[in-house]
């Protein structure tokens, strides 16, 4: 079993900067792919990044494609999700999930967190 708990969301302005951390405790999490997810009441769950297990593949939705950077700490069992340039739509509550295999971008991932609410303002 694999627990993850997010922080570092917050209330931030447009054209702002968040970090997200989702710390990982438990099973192997080191050699899982790890992805952050985000929803709103109007919209369901969709992609936003993935990092594969060794670090070296990263995978990102087109809407944060330049603008958001998601990387693990291996020794700190934690994955970060770097925000920059954030935008009015980035606003949502944004979750972090785990699984040992299986595709990046479908949102049927083995472990998730409890989320963390992000809201941009103009």
């Amino acid at each position: 079993q694999v627990q993850l708990v997010e922080s570092g969301g917050g209330l931030v302005q447009a054209g702002g900067s968040l970090r997200l951390s989702c710390a990982a405790s438990g099973g192997t999490f080191r050699f899982y792919t790890a992805a952050w997810f985000r929803a709103t009441p109007e919209k369901e769950r969709e992609f936003v990044a993935a990092v594969v297990w060794s670090g070296s593949g990263t995978y990102y939705a087109d809407s944060v494609k330049g603008r958001f950077t998601i990387f693990r700490d291996t020794a700190k069992n934690t994955v970060y999700l770097q925000m920059n340039s954030l935008k009015l739509e980035d606003t949502a509550v944004y979750s972090c999930a785990a699984r040992p295999r299986g595709s990046v971008y479908a949102p049927d991932y083995m472990y998730w967190g409890q989320g963390t609410q992000v809201t941009v303002s103009s």
